[in-house]
């Protein structure tokens, strides 16, 4: 694929640092008038020296308030500017920022706040009356910074804490003051199975992370990438604050989560990361949009070109050669269609593009690398700092999550399971040291939970969660993602899914509508009720779904099948009762809410 972007012809400097805060400081310095942050449309925009500027002065009013190195604040902030400021001020302080999932409610915060010992908490007018009613139950939070407020009921605007800045604090000694094993952040990981655990990582942890995926990406000079998932998450801290310090790419915020697609055309990012529902659900809109075409020649152009597009995908990874005849006729199809999806969509300029925290279908993948965006796959956890295994993007292997990143031994215990040992494995859990020993085995292993298969090349297959295979009552082992998975990818209708067999005869899933494809179906389809309840019952809507079902089984071996489903009559919200907020499926949670229409399901 083309690519505008420059080049790099030298190493940054920022890779030879050995804290984060040294890699800001080096990069800012090296890059003092190029854009660092920025928003849609350039309605803000700062410099990395106006960057540098700003970190100062938030870390002297950090000071003096009292934070001192080793001190925790936390952020319950969306994808703005001011997250930036404020976590790398933190960290030039020596403090430990950690951030606050925006779904979480009082309870779960103030669990957060007593389990780090957080002084400090910032956040914004949409968050405010709950940290206040945290604050005025907590013996650990004394100050509350707003960042978008006016200072009332006691809390600091951001004004107001630069002016508490002391003068005589020396900023410069206390940045070079931390250490590679200092505590760089605390990433509490969003609880499938009981309360969140801190993961603690460091200052060299991160550096080492940040060196294993620059030397699996040929990342251009002037990079830019868009944030847009939780900061909470630890790939999205990774993507856009961590890899950004250190390499110097510009970072576009994108406040709400939903909109990221529409950011695409605006920043052009030169690499971009998203969960699979992104990806499914662009897919989707892609396929609908070639489907719409009015002009019958154009269509028929169009389907050839993606027939094409993927038989040359499929050669590619059989290990075959594509005939020169079909090369040709790519490279036309390409230039004629393919590039000008590419460049409407936003990725004309993307050196790489992944995806990753749960399985992706292959035809998803594949569909991708057809119109010429090379999507791959990726794996790590937030106790790797979200390192692990990539694909790098002139050799991506679909259906793997490619080879362990430089730096990175991983290899496979007697039963499967992914064990990792490397500079970018976290400390330890905070306040949790028995979780912690249960977590590393002999020589400094860590325990991933994760199934894996290697094959020849020495690239990782996730198989699924150590603990949520499902073994059906005949015995045999099965993927519940992988089945959900490929359930998900049978119809755009289909929002989330939950397969269910564990020690019972045979497959059952709940199903959930997507809610944005729902109420096109229902015009297409002449539904007027379009409420949760009405499309449940709809026999369109559960005929379309049996189709999606139906497509899934045949891609799935005949154990692993789902005989039947139910639809709920409800949406499952990021951060409810049955997904955590990166939309990872809560088993236990949805077992136990939903005991009578799983029973039904097998009393019928």
């Amino acid at each position: 694929m083309e690519s505008s972007a420059p080049t790099r012809t030298h190493r940054p400097r920022g890779l030879d640092a050995k804290t984060i805060a040294e890699a800001f400081q080096i990069t800012a310095e090296d890059n003092a008038d190029r854009p660092a942050i920025r928003t849609k449309g350039d309605e803000f925009s700062c410099t990395w020296a106006e960057y540098a500027e700003k970190v100062e002065s938030i870390a002297r009013g950090l000071a003096g308030l009292g934070v001192e190195r080793g001190d925790t604040i936390g952020l319950m902030l969306t994808n703005r500017p001011e997250f930036h400021f404020f976590d790398t001020a933190a960290l030039h302080i020596g403090a430990v920022p950690f951030s606050v999932y925006n779904t979480y409610v009082a309870d779960q915060i103030e669990y957060l706040v007593k389990d780090s010992g957080a002084k400090v908490m910032v956040t914004e007018r949409a968050f405010l009356d709950t940290i206040l009613g945290v604050r005025d139950t907590s013996d650990e939070l004394e100050h509350v910074v707003v960042v978008d407020g006016e200072g009332e009921k006691d809390t600091l605007t951001v004004d107001a804490l630069e002016d508490k800045g002391d003068d005589s604090f020396d900023f410069e000694a206390a940045w070079q003051a931390v250490e590679p094993d200092d505590l760089l952040t605390v990433i509490y990981t969003s609880g499938t199975t009981g309360p969140p655990k801190g993961v603690q990582l460091t200052h060299d942890n991160l550096v080492a992370a940040v060196e294993g995926i620059e030397d699996m990406i040929d990342f251009p000079e002037e990079g830019r990438v868009i944030s847009w998932l939780p900061y909470a998450h630890i790939a999205e801290r990774a993507c856009s604050h961590y890899l950004p310090l250190t390499l110097g790419f510009t970072t576009t915020d994108c406040p709400d989560a939903r909109q990221v697609v529409a950011y695409l055309p605006d920043v052009r990012p030169t690499w971009f990361f998203a969960v699979p529902r992104i990806w499914e659900k662009l897919k989707a809109a892609i396929e609908a949009g070639m489907g719409a075409e009015e002009n019958e020649e154009k269509k028929t152009a169009v389907a050839g070109a993606m027939k094409l597009g993927l038989e040359k995908v499929r050669l590619e990874q059989a290990g075959e050669e594509v005939p020169s005849e079909m090369a040709e006729k790519y490279a036309q199809a390409d230039e004629q269609v393919f590039s000008k999806i590419r460049e409407k969509l936003g990725f004309d300029r993307a050196e790489a593009v992944n995806v990753g925290a749960a399985p992706t279908p292959p035809e998803v993948i594949a569909f991708f690398h057809a119109i010429g965006i090379p999507l791959a796959e990726l794996w790590g956890m937030s106790e790797t700092c979200g390192a692990g295994c990539i694909n790098p993007p002139d050799k991506i292997k679909i259906g793997t999550v490619g080879p362990p990143t430089p730096g990175v031994e991983v290899k496979l215990a007697d039963d499967g399971e992914v064990m990792v040992r490397s500079r970018v494995v976290m400390k330890g859990y905070r306040n949790l040291p028995d979780k912690t020993d249960e977590t590393f085995g002999e020589d400094g292993w860590l325990l991933t939970g994760d199934i894996g298969e290697f094959d020849d090349d020495g690239y990782l297959k996730i198989v699924d969660r150590k603990k949520e295979l499902i073994i059906n009552a005949g015995g045999k082992n099965m993927s519940p993602a992988n089945i959900e998975s490929k359930v998900k990818s049978g119809s755009s209708l289909i929002g989330q899914a939950i397969a269910i067999g564990d020690r019972k005869p045979y497959n059952v899933a709940l199903i959930t509508l997507d809610p944005d494809a729902a109420p096109s179906f229902a015009q297409q389809h002449g539904i007027e009720d379009t409420s949760p309840e009405a499309m449940a019952e709809s026999q369109e809507v559960i005929d379309e779904v049996q189709r999606g079902v139906d497509d899934a089984n045949e891609k799935l071996a005949r154990v692993e099948g789902i005989k039947k489903f139910k639809i709920l009559p409800t949406e499952w919200e990021p951060g409810g009762e049955e997904l955590t907020p990166t939309m990872k499926l809560k088993r236990k949670p949805i077992h136990e809410k939903y005991a009578d229409e799983i029973e039904a399901l097998y009393a019928e």
